[in-house]
This record gives C-alpha cells, sequence and structure tokens, in this order.
C-alpha cells in the first residue's frame, strides 16, 4: 500500500516516529528493530481501517444524496392520485388493475409512480416526450370529426410490455431517462389553441400511466372549449375511469386480443378490465372506436376473433367503428412476417357476418378498406387515402344518399 502521492508507508511512518533502524528488513535481531516492526504494522492496519471505513461512508453519502435527488418530489413530479398506505412505507398504487404495491425508493410497472418515503409521486407530469399535430384519422378516429387536426402528446412509461410495441424507445423507459418538453397543462391547451387545433390527443404511449397530467389538460381544455381524445390499451381500473370521462370526448381502445393467456403472454396484462373499460366508456357518453390488431402466430385465430366479435355485439357495440390492423415486424416479434392481406379480409368478413356494421382495415396500400359505406344503400359516404379525406357526404349526420343516420359526431 502506498500513501498519497506514492510515498512509501515505511518512510512516511518512520519520518513520524523517528526510531533508528538500519537496513532494509525489519527482521534484525535487536530489540529496537523489533519494537519498530509491532508498531509499524499495528500503524498500518489502523491506516488500512481508517482509509476503508472513510471510503466506506463517502460511498454511502454520495448514495444516499443520489437516491434524495431522484426520489424527492421536484419540478416535474405530482402527488399520485388513487393509492393507498401498506405496511411500513409501502403504497399500494390503485390506478390501473396491476394494483402495484411499491415499497420505498421504487417505481411501478408503469416506471411513472415512485415511492419517496412513503408517499406516492407521478414523475410524469408537465415533461411530455413526444408533441405533434396529427390528422385525426391517424389515432385512427372516423366516425368523429373526420378530416380535424389534432394536437397529440405523450409522456413516457407504460403499463404493458407488448412484444409488438411500435413505440418502444419511449414507452417501456422511464421520465428520467428521456429528453422532454417543459410543457404544463396550461401551456398544452395553449399550444394547441395557438395551432388552430381543436382537440387534444393523449397517445403514443399509455395515458394512463400520465393519469394527472392528462386529468388537468382534459378540465382545462374543456373550460377552453377543446375536445379530448384518449387513445389507449383500456387498462385502468374503474374509478379513475368514471373519474375521467366527463372531461373526455373520444377514445380509441386497443384491443389486443380476446383470449387472456394471450394476453398476458404478448402484453402483460388481462382481458377483463379492457371490456370493462369499453363498457363503461359506452355507458358514459364517450364516443368510440376499437382497434385489433391482427399479429400472425398470436391474434389471427378466427374463432378468436369471431368470438371477440360476437362478444360486442352482444354488448352493444355494433355500431361502433372496428378498425382491424396490419401488423409489421418490430420490437421482440421482428421474426415475425406481416399480416396477410387475406387473413385481414377475412376478419372483416367475420366481423361483418357477426353484425358488426362498421369494420376497417388499416396499414394496407389499397386505401378501400378504409371507407365509410351507408349500411342502407351501401354508396361511400366518406373516401380516404391514407388520412386525407377525399370525399365527406355526411350531411347532418346522415347519409346525403338516403338519409340513413350515422352513428359518430361529423361535425
Amino acid at each position: 500500500m502506498r500513501a498519497k502521492h506514492g510515498t512509501p508507508i515505511k518512510k512516511l511512518l518512520s519520518e513520524i516516529f523517528p526510531i533508528r533502524f538500519s537496513g532494509s528488513s525489519y527482521n534484525g535481531s535487536s530489540f529496537e528493530q523489533q519494537q519498530f516492526a509491532m508498531i509499524f504494522n499495528a500503524l498500518s492496519l489502523l491506516f488500512c481501517i481508517f482509509v476503508s471505513f472513510v471510503g466506506i461512508t463517502i460511498l454511502r453519502l454520495f448514495a444516499s444524496n443520489l437516491i434524495d435527488t431522484t426520489m424527492n418530489p421536484g419540478k416535474w413530479h405530482k402527488l399520485s392520485l388513487y393509492q393507498e398506505t401498506e405496511k411500513g412505507n409501502s403504497v399500494r398504487c390503485h390506478l390501473c388493475p396491476h394494483n402495484c404495491v411499491i415499497h420505498d425508493g421504487m417505481t411501478g410497472i408503469c416506471k411513472t409512480r415512485v415511492n419517496s418515503e412513503g408517499t406516492l409521486y407521478c414523475t410524469a407530469y408537465g415533461n411530455p416526450c413526444s408533441v405533434s399535430i396529427d390528422p385525426i384519422e391517424k389515432k385512427p378516429l372516423f366516425h368523429y370529426l373526420p378530416g380535424e387536426r389534432i394536437f397529440s402528446l405523450a409522456t413516457p412509461g407504460c403499463n404493458f410490455h407488448c412484444l409488438n410495441c411500435q413505440n418502444w424507445e419511449i414507452s417501456q423507459v422511464s421520465p428520467e431517462k428521456m429528453n422532454r418538453y417543459d410543457l404544463k397543462p396550461v401551456e398544452v391547451v395553449q399550444q394547441a389553441m395557438g395551432h388552430h387545433c381543436k382537440l387534444i390527443a393523449f397517445t403514443y404511449t399509455e395515458p394512463t400511466v400520465y393519469y394527472e397530467y392528462m386529468f388537468d389538460i382534459a378540465q382545462y381544455a374543456h373550460k377552453k372549449g377543446l375536445k379530448t381524445v384518449l387513445i389507449s390499451n383500456g387498462y385502468i381500473n374503474p374509478q379513475p375511469l368514471l373519474d375521467l370521462c366527463p372531461s373526455l370526448d373520444a377514445a380509441n381502445i386497443d384491443l389486443k386480443c380476446f383470449d387472456d393467456d394471450i394476453y398476458r403472454s404478448l402484453c402483460g396484462g388481462t382481458l377483463q378490465p379492457v371490456l370493462h373499460t369499453l363498457k363503461t366508456l359506452k355507458e358514459q357518453g364517450v364516443w368510440l372506436e376499437i382497434t385489433n390488431l391482427i399479429i400472425p402466430g398470436y391474434t389471427d385465430d378466427m374463432e378468436m376473433i369471431q368470438a371477440m366479435c360476437q362478444w360486442l355485439v352482444e354488448n352493444g357495440f355494433q355500431e361502433t367503428p372496428l378498425h382491424f390492423s396490419r401488423f409489421f415486424p418490430t420490437y421482440k416479434l421482428s421474426q415475425v412476417n406481416p399480416t396477410p392481406k387475406a387473413t385481414l379480409i377475412e376478419a372483416e368478413e367475420v366481423a361483418k357476418k357477426a353484425g358488426i356494421r362498421y369494420v376497417y382495415i388499416g396499414n394496407l396500400a389499397d386505401t378501400g378498406y378504409e371507407h365509410t359505406c351507408c349500411p342502407h344503400c351501401h354508396r361511400t359516404v366518406v373516401e380516404r387515402d391514407g388520412f386525407q379525406i377525399i370525399h365527406n357526404r355526411v350531411s347532418d349526420g346522415q347519409c346525403s344518399f338516403c338519409g340513413t343516420p350515422l352513428p359518430g359526431v361529423w361535425s
């Protein structure tokens, strides 16, 4: 071992304790040399213990300061709603059906709920990682204000871990890991209005995980006459959803499949809470559309799709637009081939045969599967080319050809 700047310890100690010795060895026969050796060894041991103690103390202080800096409420932290104190400093989050028990200094599955000394905070508030203006057809919403531009935003985090996530770079990380904007709820609404957008969408990742941020934006948006749209996996507990609905105008829920085991393995969630979300949105008068991504080998079983469509019809969703979406290789399913066109067309036929009136196919080069047709006269009332509206022949919520009422919010 060497002291500071490489000075040999034996030289340093001999200067501090000037006991005479000769030669390079401490094993001489004289009493004086033996005495020096004993003192030297004892002091060397004490010196090593002291250095180790100081080093460990410094590391502990540094680690403690690091944790405090990360976990203490800060600029982008908001007290979490729907939390319950558990034993010790643990907290149970009741925002989504995971109902995570989060220990002190830890986060929930979503990576946006952090326990700081027994209190749960949301770290996704006022710090979106993605802000954009999209056509509303991109969400997709086909029966809600077609052709409108919608101010869209997201924060990092998600309560699902879908193997096929197309936005995994932002959904599977915590807010602290991303570059973020500084945009408070009032500023979001101001930005939307400044860009002449009448709608705000909570989208791209999972809005449930930034619930407090979404809630405050939605309330202020309504005060200013703007509409709000939820694009979600639907994995949210009943009470938070009910509290949000008065400030919500439209939603598209991603119904991943109709099998609980596939839900668990593909997404890390379960089916029933999503079905409950669909019912709640319908009961609360929120305009609803549903998306089902068909993944080869996972969600392309026609019997399962038939069972899903049958459930939708039996529960009053026959006039709810259903979007079958084509899968493309991504994230952890990069080895899976794109969905064959024939599979998508077969799914459309199954849905229509089950009684669903408005069925669309997305992510196909052939845009003919995204037109809206009147179920009575079968004429095309809304013609689309990608996200662009070519013709809109809906007048006062009715088919302009035969006068049949068409479900939706058209103006």
